[in-house]
């Protein structure tokens, strides 16, 4: 996951400060995660709430800022350069997000207070897999509609590309 951060960076970074701050809290909250997952390898018993807070701020922040800022500037982009095709994939992937959204709330309200962390402590190895497998759908169809937004802008070789992996 943390691999595939680093190239949607390298593939849309500086095209817009807010998507570049964006994925770097991407990759902010890839790196907590693995050091949670590890962790909890390491030994369950001693993962803190703090760690869990943590992770989860950082969760909540990322899906937030996506929701709330991201995801409406790139439909706004798409709208100003006429580009309908641009606007069904947006429509189509945020209702795909949705399901990871709900996955993220979800973790967040199981480990939100103490005691439920010691509770449900022993359920975070599996929680972190179901979070794992959420999340590398979601940045794979965050980066679909960041890479086709952006390739209205691009000179025609790099729209037909973005146009072939949108229908991926």
């Amino acid at each position: 996951m943390l691999e595939d951060c680093k190239s949607a960076l390298e593939r849309w970074g500086g095209v817009h400060k807010l998507i570049d701050q964006w994925l770097d809290e991407r990759r902010e909250l890839l790196v907590h995660f693995v050091e949670l997952k590890e962790a909890c390898d390491a030994e369950l018993e001693a993962v803190s709430k703090a760690q869990i807070d943590r992770f989860s701020e950082l969760l909540m922040d990322y899906i937030s800022a996506g929701h709330f800022e991201i995801y409406p500037q790139l439909r706004e982009e798409a709208k100003a350069f006429d580009d309908e095709a641009a606007l069904t994939l947006a429509d189509r992937l945020l209702a795909r997000l949705e399901m990871s959204t709900e996955l993220v709330l979800s973790f967040d309200a199981e480990y939100e207070s103490p005691g439920r962390v010691r509770q449900h402590l022993g359920r975070l190895p599996a929680w972190l897999e179901r979070l794992a497998h959420g999340l590398t759908e979601r940045f794979a169809l965050e980066d679909q509609l960041i890479g086709r937004v952006h390739a209205a802008h691009a000179p025609d070789a790099a729209r037909q590309e973005a146009a072939a992996q949108s229908r991926a």
